[in-house]
């Protein structure tokens, strides 16, 4: 990104972008250094903000993909010191194991965020965990969008509508 195109925007906003930009060019061998050197700037409201961005645009092309547990691990260790930031990849290994039916704890659905359960409750993957977020989710926005989802579950479509009491 050239300096020209942070130009007149207050110095936060301009190294957010450089970060951005920065995040999305690293080679993967140099993205935890990367991530670290983010963190170390004095603004961390903005520092944070664009980490976990990066987090989760790097999680959403990584999910299904066999180097997801050791990005993750990597990420993990390299923002230990950032609790809101190692739930969220948390959440997104959570996700993940949701996505791909691989074995994952209710329990940790339903202490989850509300940032995931809203994830959770608006997609169709996982009748298990759409059944769990109705009777359990934290809001009712999640209850009921899980509900909403349960009643058009992909399964159902095949042998038509399914209507629960």
């Amino acid at each position: 990104m050239g300096h020209s195109e942070c130009a007149g925007l207050p110095d936060e906003h301009a190294r957010w972008m450089r970060y951005q930009h920065a995040l999305t060019t690293v080679p993967d061998t140099g993205e935890p250094a990367l991530v670290t050197a983010v963190l170390d700037d004095s603004d961390q409201v903005m520092a944070q903000s664009a980490v976990v961005g990066h987090i989760d645009r790097r999680a959403i092309a990584l999910l299904d993909e066999p180097g997801y547990p050791a990005w993750a691990q990597a990420m993990t260790d390299a923002v230990e010191e950032y609790p809101f930031i190692v739930q969220r990849i948390h959440e997104w290994s959570l996700l993940r194991a949701i996505t791909l039916s691989k074995p994952w704890q209710p329990d940790a659905l339903i202490s989850s965020s509300d940032w995931l359960q809203r994830k959770v409750s608006g997609s169709m993957t996982s009748p298990q965990a759409l059944t769990i977020l109705a009777g359990a989710g934290r809001t009712r926005r999640v209850r009921n969008t899980a509900e909403r989802n349960l009643d058009i579950n992909p399964d159902d479509l095949q042998s038509g509508p399914v209507h629960r009491n």
